[in-house]
């Protein structure tokens, strides 16, 4: 595989790393609003809708609680979360991909998420990258993602022991891009919770096609 952007090669090679310190890190968050989005996007789609989820990680346990009613395709950058991912939840496909570069067929998907993924895309691609979720989702398809709230073009540091790469826009932006990509704003929230090494602001979008 060919990863394009050496930033988001660089993502990659860090969850390779990180493996199982990012599932304790994670697990010990407090306030992740992340399901009750969730709960918000099942909601509204039927059983077995084809749903896309990029920046899936080890696919526990969000890609599981999805795969249960859902034809879930999963797609991240990290070569060993795809493989804790394949053996986590057999019954989805993955891909290991840059999700930025990534091709699919049109309108082949009900509803896209990403959980988190999108504050380590280099945010000059963040209208493209819309751009193709869009045309990937059926008419009246569904997009939710939490994307990075902080006007930084590009920060390159460690996290859990390994360097990665952030990038986002200020809400504003963000909501203007998603829109100027073709969406109806359905939902757009920012909300403040607790990482393990502080408080950490996302956005929340529901949009749909």
């Amino acid at each position: 595989m060919t990863r394009n952007d050496p930033r988001t090669d660089l993502v990659g090679r860090g969850y390779d790393a990180i493996g199982e310190r990012f599932a304790e890190w994670r697990d010990r968050i407090v306030g992740d609003p992340r399901r009750e989005w969730e709960a918000e996007l099942v909601s509204r789609l039927p059983e077995g809708a084809r749903v896309l989820e990029l920046g899936c990680g080890a696919g526990v346990p969000d890609t599981q609680r999805l795969a249960k009613r859902f034809q879930v395709t999963g797609v991240d950058v990290s070569a060993e979360q795809v493989r804790r991912a394949r053996a986590s939840v057999p019954e989805a496909v993955f891909i290991e991909a840059d999700f930025t570069s990534l091709e699919l067929e049109q309108e082949s998907f009900d509803a896209i998420v990403s959980f988190y993924a999108f504050n380590h895309v280099p945010r000059e691609l963040l209208a493209p990258t819309f751009a193709r979720i869009h045309r990937w989702l059926v008419p009246s398809g569904l997009f939710m993602t939490a994307l990075g709230t902080s006007d930084v073009e590009s920060w390159v540091g460690d996290f859990l022991g390994a360097p990665t790469f952030f990038s986002s826009f200020p809400p504003e932006t963000n909501t203007r891009l998603v829109q100027e990509a073709g969406f109806e704003i359905l939902r757009d929230e920012v909300v403040t919770f607790r990482e393990p090494d502080g408080d950490a602001t996302f956005q929340w979008l529901l949009a749909r096609r």
